[in-house]
């Protein structure tokens, strides 16, 4: 995404059949109990997941997850918070879920903020002519346009060589789930290619645009993606509550690029920043009126392969 949609250098110091709404995940009921990680859809096999289960006010489990940590500055996007591994910031509730909170200390609208950032230790790929499958039933932070303004959450991932050295967004980057400002929308994108310009137009990528996501700040709802590479071209397909809503095929760019990008293993990220370019695209980045306190809940991650 640009600097309409972009996830602008996206963190860089840190390292056959589409499937139908039943099997790719509906949504998630908002109860207070976490939600038991779906059984795998037909033909798939679960090669990993986690749910967040264990005691209230504890950190991840860091034999799966990495914390990233620092001020914002460091992730090449001009987010402003500082991401931290205290409870504070990122715990899980007791109940099932994950929360990574964004909290403002004192009274200036864009100092003070803290936040959190994981990411997994493994990486999964689709293999050739294999489906990857990654799917997170996620609660985006509730706030609104009125509120919320800097709010920037994130279900994504990177592709594994770039923690060997291949530069971004080379590399491949995939946005699964993006929502800036309480505007209770879902962006998602492929960043592939060069910076700038290139065959992928970064650091705009190719993406979905802006789409509704009704009820995506009051309760939870699934957002996944597929890497598909039994099909010809190959593909991959955003879905949001199981529905299908923007697919970018191999050949929309030239073959080096999408198999530089795409034809690997990825890490998955989840992570709350608070104001960058993509926030400021849309208004702008925290003011007076921007709450501190509220989250981003995660219920599960899960990924499946075929």
């Amino acid at each position: 995404m640009s600097v309409q949609a972009s996830p602008l250098l996206r963190r860089l110091a840190r390292a056959t059949a589409v499937v139908s709404l039943l099997t790719v995940g509906a949504v998630v009921p908002s109860s207070a109990a976490g939600a038991a990680v779906p059984a795998p859809p037909a033909g798939f096999t679960e090669i990993w997941s986690t749910d967040f289960n264990g005691p209230a006010n504890t950190g991840v489990d860091t034999g799966e997850w990495i914390y990233d940590t620092g001020p914002g500055s460091s992730f090449g996007t001009g987010e402003i918070e500082t991401m931290t591994s205290s409870t504070q910031n990122v715990y899980r509730d007791g109940n099932g879920h994950l929360v990574l909170k964004a909290k403002h200390a004192g009274t200036a609208p864009r100092d003070g903020w803290t936040s959190g950032r994981i990411e997994t230790k493994a990486t999964f790929g689709a293999g050739p002519n294999g489906i990857l499958l990654v799917k997170a039933a996620i609660w985006q932070p509730d706030v609104t346009t009125a509120n919320g303004a800097g709010y920037w959450p994130a279900f994504w991932m990177l592709g594994a060589p770039l923690r060997n050295g291949v530069p971004w967004p080379t590399s491949g980057e995939v946005d699964i789930m993006e929502d800036v400002n309480g505007r209770s929308s879902v962006f998602g994108t492929l960043h592939c290619g060069t910076n700038p310009g290139g065959p992928c137009n970064e650091s705009t990528g190719i993406g979905s645009g802006e789409r509704a996501c009704n009820g995506c700040q009051t309760g939870y709802h699934t957002y996944a993606v597929q890497i598909d590479r039994s099909v010809s071209p190959e593909q991959i397909r955003w879905y949001r509550d199981g529905v299908n809503y923007f697919t970018v095929n191999a050949n929309q760019v030239p073959a080096a690029t999408w198999s530089n990008a795409v034809d690997h293993p990825f890490f998955i990220i989840l992570d709350l920043a608070i104001g960058g370019g993509f926030p400021d695209a849309f208004g702008g980045g925290p003011n007076a009126a921007t709450e501190g306190g509220h989250a981003m809940k995660i219920d599960y991650v899960a990924v499946y392969r075929k």
